[in-house]
């Protein structure tokens, strides 16, 4: 039959591999556009789960029986207006130093830290370098606490986390609370410096002029979080001399 009289029974082959080929791209399309978006689900998905989880900062406090409780009760304090998540280990005579030095109970004491831990509890979060810290500072440190940290002496949850500190590289600041020092005090200090410790003596800083013991102990607590890059704002830093007008 010639051409000009094709029936019109015939398919329509043309149109079919025209409308064949818009459904392959649509299908290739779509095909790729699914690829792309599991991809991007994936990668959304993978990423999420490496990124580490935000937690606050979080800080050990150890007290020990040496004289200078006032000072651990600050640092407490000045970490819940920083909102530095505080975990607090109390000895037993940290507590009678408590009574004694100041207006405070040991469970007011306490009831200033966010997580507080039993000396005897050797299985506290804190005993394990698993347990996420961002360091520990022993305020006030007795001689006692010194020498067992110093010998990894690990008797009580103080030591021990002390010791977890030192293993896992991690920030420690002892306040030293002694004086004179023998040459055995000072061997120990040497020990644990030289295992990444550091050691912070109380000392009164007289050049801010304080008017009271207050203001001394908010010096020495100050410069003592400095160590972990917190900044209290309660005490005056040296700007070098003031000229008189």
């Amino acid at each position: 039959m010639p051409a000009m009289f094709k029936s019109t029974n015939s398919p329509d082959t043309s149109a079919s591999e025209g409308e064949n080929d818009e459904l392959k791209n649509a299908r290739t399309t779509n095909g790729s556009q699914a690829t792309s978006d599991t991809d991007k689900d994936t990668r959304t998905s993978l990423s999420t789960s490496l990124r580490p989880h935000a937690r606050r900062k979080r800080i050990v406090v150890a007290m020990t029986g040496a004289t200078g409780a006032v000072l651990g009760i600050k640092i407490l304090i000045a970490l819940r207006r920083l909102n530095i998540e505080s975990h607090l280990i109390i000895s037993k005579w940290a507590e009678a130093t408590i009574k004694y030095e100041t207006d405070y109970s040991p469970k007011n004491v306490r009831a200033l830290a966010d997580h507080v831990h039993s000396i005897n509890d050797m299985a506290a979060p804190v005993s394990s370098g698993s347990f996420k810290t961002d360091g520990m500072v022993v305020v006030p440190c007795s001689m006692k606490t010194l020498a067992a940290i110093s010998s990894g002496y690990c008797d009580d949850l103080i030591s021990r986390t002390a010791d977890v500190m030192l293993k896992e590289r991690r920030k420690l600041v002892l306040v030293a609370r002694e004086t004179p020092l023998s040459e055995i005090h000072l061997r120990n200090m040497l020990s644990v410096t030289q295992s990444g410790a550091i050691i912070f003596p109380p000392v009164p800083a007289y050049y801010i002029k304080a008017s009271s013991v207050d203001e001394l102990s908010n010096q020495t607590v100050g410069r003592v979080l400095d160590l972990f890059d917190l900044d209290t704002a309660d005490f005056e830093r040296w700007e070098g001399w003031k000229r008189e007008s």
